[in-house]
């Protein structure tokens, strides 16, 4: 998504509360807080950007996994230009967000799309750090890449959209289904069952942020101390309890992204 639709999406009203606190730690494993914190037309300073994590840890998300969408946002979220230059540093954990999207892109665009997202996987491997997988209407397509060329070790499908037919396939090639605030969502039935399949040590949570508020906030800018919606919303889903649920999503985030 573009930074200026990235902005209007952030000014869609004022920031809603935050959640009662969860009960034991989580973390949010996708967020944009260039985004979310500075918007369209600066980065964010470092105290707004401290303000934003200590609201997050207020609540009982005391780690974040901060992620690029292009060559810049990952400038700011590691210090260096090049990707794969990036995947080497230690405090990168990751290569993406990255895959395909035959929403947003025209079939003009299906070739260079799928070269990247080859690249990409590429270089995870090299690494051996995760994979961070967009994938907006192109779940056959993504599968075809990812059974041509392996999957990394760890590979993350990052707001999972699909249902239960389609998460099985992800399972059962070993990779972690992460749910954003979409989960919560009235017309979202197909995600909670696709959830409701899944071992727990293969489910994350993310905020996307600031983009898919969880309800009862949708429509309102999104932010990490928002997890604990979508936590509960999971904990249902699954018949898992809160406490334990914390735990294992914390526990999965250390083994996909190590310890931080």
């Amino acid at each position: 998504m573009s930074r200026s639709a990235s902005s209007r999406a952030n000014k869609r009203g004022e920031p809603p509360p935050s959640p009662e606190p969860l009960p034991a730690p989580a973390l949010d494993s996708h967020t944009h807080l260039d985004i979310a914190v500075g918007g369209e037309d600066r980065l964010p300073a470092d105290d707004e950007v401290d303000a934003e994590i200590a609201a997050a840890a207020a609540v009982g998300v005391t780690r974040l996994v901060q992620v690029g969408v292009d060559v810049p946002s990952s400038r700011w979220s590691a210090a260096l230009a090049e990707i794969d230059r990036l995947a080497a540093l230690p405090r990168v954990r990751a290569v993406g967000e990255t895959g395909l999207d035959r929403f947003r892109t025209g079939p003009e665009g299906w070739d260079a799309q799928e070269a990247s997202f080859r690249a990409h996987i590429a270089i995870a491997k090299r690494h051996g750090i995760a994979l961070v997988i967009h994938d907006r209407d192109a779940h056959p397509e993504i599968l075809r890449v990812l059974d041509d060329v392996g999957l990394p070790e760890h590979t993350v499908f990052h707001c999972f959209s699909g249902d239960a037919a389609f998460a099985r396939q992800c399972l059962d090639r070993g990779a972690v289904l992460s749910f954003a605030g979409t989960l919560t969502f009235g017309n979202a039935g197909y995600l909670r069952e696709a959830a409701a399949i899944a071992p727990a040590d293969q489910l994350l949570v993310e905020t996307d942020s600031p983009f898919l508020t969880p309800v009862p906030h949708r429509g309102r800018p999104n932010a990490s101390r928002l997890v604990p919606h979508t936590v509960r919303a999971l904990a249902e889903v699954t018949g898992i309890e809160l406490p334990a649920l914390c735990d294992q999503l914390t526990a999965t985030a250390e083994r996909v992204f190590g310890s931080w």
